[in-house]
């Protein structure tokens, strides 16, 4: 029997899709096929052999997995419970994943068997956690004495899917959480409805953005595409970022590709003339610049497949796009902005020929995306005040377990509720956001600020720099001056004066580097976010100043 559609829920989008489509190819990772329909059935198992070992709505689930289809069966199997699925950092140690499954309230995990050690020395501190369900993965790892072996308890149950006869009937208001870490401090859940992180998060029905949102969700059957459409994300599942932009495809019919292991630049290149993919989703610099590489070295690529090469999550850097231009000219260059706490707010699309020039900026998808000053009040476009980024309408309840952090993100201004992205912008005069960087990082020089992703941007775009971080570290006269930690492009040398000639035509002189570190790779998050703890740190050591 066909679903029907008539609410804004994860579980019912995707059965009504899976249904309509189930012999196409949902999931493709490491050569292996994954249809709709199988996804289906096999999600179907894994929820009632959950619901058999006491998951009920609202229960957090954790998903401590690599990439791989079983991530997609653990999120939907939770959805189809009116269960939350909590994504876990797989590179967490074990104070980090032990804070993540108290602070989180997990009472299940399916995990890849690779993570048992690290799961039996928090057990005894996390009696919530009642069961794991542990996937083989081919790491020799034996299956822990109370724990379940996945693919033989999904053998052993149900692949119906009467589950609102157990759980309730599914609402556009259950929960969906994205647990997202920063570089600095202990990760903190977002909680959205699953309704608002539809709209917001995931396309609501339009994943490129060009067509509009539907208006009901029986639409959404109209958009399933009849033409080939490849998506590869190549963020690890754990991040939003992948997440959304896969379910944004699944939702309408399409492929995804897997990335099934770390990040390998040539093996893209060569995934992406295999899988014949349509569009490539990146997280910034730290993919793209070695993706760059890869072609330098071994390419041209079969690229002639390719629609859009989008990066989310980070900013790429304008001589990068640049050259994305000259290597792909007839793919269009996107750079999305947005936050675990906003979902996609806007982008940059550069067509083929066009050239980025200058700051990281986007158009906001619509008005609900502005930029406030510290009165909670719009900057005037063109005034050249420095406010936040912020959006209203469709945007998260707040913190899980957090109401303190919660308080001073989401706010009240002008009868309205806001997000406060934390990332510092000015407004021109056409409406464009001119995205500054985080307001955490910023750089007090002499009672001038200094935003470390302007000038990130200009080092980066020097020919002798691979890759820059830039902090601030103490300075007797004026309290901070601006440092560089630098790595070199292989077989170049780098030095402080070529840097700050460089900069100076792109930044005013208070803002060029008074101190360089050199090192031999700058340090990132997993989805290529800087490292500024161990950047400040590292620049701290080699200049002889003590951190506090």
């Amino acid at each position: 029997m066909m679903s029907t559609l008539d609410r804004y829920h994860f579980a019912d989008i995707w059965e009504a899709i899976s249904d309509r489509v189930p012999d196409r190819v949902a999931i493709v990772c490491d050569g292996v096929e994954l249809s709709y329909g199988a996804l289906e059935e096999r999600a179907n198992r894994l929820a009632n052999a959950l619901l058999a070992a006491g998951v009920r709505p609202g229960d957090h689930i954790g998903v401590y997995q690599v990439n791989g289809p079983r991530y997609f069966e653990s999120m939907l199997a939770a959805f189809k419970l009116r269960a939350v699925p909590i994504n876990i950092n797989y590179r967490y140690v074990a104070g980090e994943l032990r804070y993540l499954l108290d602070d989180s309230n997990v009472v299940a995990l399916v995990a890849h068997r690779q993570f048992t050690d690290r799961i039996l020395e928090v057990a005894p501190e996390l009696p919530a956690v009642h069961t794991v369900l542990s996937i083989d993965d081919g790491s020799g790892v034996a299956l822990a004495d109370g724990h379940l072996d996945y693919e033989s308890t999904l053998a052993a149950a149900s692949p119906g899917r009467d589950f609102e006869a157990e759980v309730g009937e599914r609402s556009g208001e259950d929960r969906y959480v994205i647990y997202t870490g920063g570089t600095t401090g202990m990760p903190k859940g977002v909680v959205w409805t699953q309704e608002d992180a539809f709209f917001a998060c995931i396309g609501g029905g339009d994943p490129m953005r060009l067509n509009g949102p539907v208006e009901r969700p029986a639409e959404l059957l109209d958009r399933i595409i009849e033409f080939d459409f490849v998506a590869f994300p190549l963020a690890p599942m754990m991040h939003a970022a992948a997440q959304w932009t896969s379910f944004s495809w699944l939702f309408c019919g399409a492929k995804v590709v897997m990335n099934p292991g770390s990040f390998d630049a040539l093996a893209t290149w060569r995934a992406i003339e295999d899988q014949k993919v349509s569009t490539l989703i990146v997280v910034g610099d730290a993919m793209a610049r070695p993706l760059l590489d890869a072609w330098d070295e071994h390419g041209p690529f079969d690229t002639s497949s390719m629609f859009a090469f989008a990066s989310g999550g980070a900013p790429l850097t304008p001589s990068l796009k640049d050259r994305l231009m000259e290597i792909l000219p007839t793919t269009m260059i996107t750079d999305g902005f947005g936050s675990s706490e906003t979902g996609a707010q806007g982008s940059q699309r550069l067509q083929p020929g066009e050239k980025a020039g200058g700051m990281t900026r986007f158009v906001p998808m619509s008005d609900t995306t502005t930029v406030l000053s510290d009165d909670l009040q719009p900057v005037e476009p063109g005034s050249g005040d420095v406010g936040r980024v912020a959006l209203t309408g469709r945007i998260p309840l707040g913190y899980y377990n957090d109401p303190e952090k919660s308080a001073s993100t989401f706010v009240e201004s002008g009868g309205k509720r806001w997000v406060l992205t934390g990332d510092m912008a000015t407004v021109d005069e056409e409406g464009t956001i001119v995205l500054l960087g985080r307001g955490s990082q910023v750089i007090n020089t002499g009672g001038e600020k200094v935003y470390p992703e302007e000038v990130e941007a200009s080092l980066k775009a020097h020919p002798a720099v691979y890759d820059a971080v830039v902090v601030g570290v103490p300075d007797e006269r004026f309290g901070q001056r601006v440092c560089a930690v630098v790595a070199s492009v292989p077989g170049e040398t780098v030095d402080l004066e070529s840097l700050v000639a460089h900069a100076r035509n792109d930044v005013a002189g208070y803002k060029v580097p008074r101190e360089l570190v050199v090192v031999d790779t700058v340090v990132r998050s997993p989805v290529g976010k800087p490292d500024y703890l161990w950047a400040k740190r590292t620049a701290y050591e080699a200049l002889g100043f003590d951190l506090d």
